[in-house]
């Protein structure tokens, strides 16, 4: 690979990746960070790639360890201020006046985070016992907003058996949703 296919390889798929990167991360910069290591490490595992999956396929499977990666290396990083003694120095997050030097980040609704948090393990679970081939045209569709000619192309399907599997996969996802206590009207 040269230079021009890692930017061929940017232009065809840096959109689907950070897709993929920001929908794991909810963040993003992390998820800039983690498309940019991408791109750093299958430069550098060119000669590796023996062009068995697709460019694609290929970087998404960079792009999972990369996330992981960040992932540990931003709860190693999490540190509290310390002074030259070690000891904790709390009163560097404040000013003299005892306003906060930085203040906090907002919390956000509590409750509206939970049900997020919630929504997204049972959309997680339910899109775990999709048949495989459901689930791949379910997340090329609904999470990386590709269209059906990507999707047929990119799994070697017809456009009416693409749109068979995710009409089949949407009703099963919804049906799940349902079971599992999200309703029409929201989380019950």
């Amino acid at each position: 690979m040269n230079t021009l296919d890692a930017h061929t390889w940017l232009t065809d798929h840096g959109d689907y990746l950070f897709r993929v990167a920001r929908r794991q991360l909810h963040s993003d910069e992390l998820a800039e960070d983690a498309v940019q290591e991408t791109l750093l490490a299958a430069l550098s595992a060119q000669t590796r790639y023996t062009g068995d999956a697709s460019p694609r396929t290929w970087l998404t499977g960079i792009l999972k360890h990369k996330i992981v990666d960040l992932i540990r290396r931003k709860v190693r990083e999490v540190e509290i201020p310390r002074d030259a003694e070690g000891e904790e120095a709390i009163d560097s997050l404040f000013q003299r006046d005892g306003h906060w030097t930085e203040p906090p980040r907002p919390w956000g609704n509590p409750q509206t985070e939970a049900e997020l948090g919630q929504l997204r393990r049972v959309l997680d679970e339910c899109a775990d016992r999709l048949k495989p081939v459901m689930a791949q045209v379910f997340s090329l569709r609904e999470v990386a907003g590709m269209e059906t000619e990507e999707i047929c192309k990119e799994l070697g399907i017809t456009p009416t058996n693409c749109w068979v599997l995710l009409h089949r996969a949407r009703v099963f996802m919804r049906q799940c949703l349902e079971l599992n206590g999200f309703s029409k009207a929201g989380a019950a």
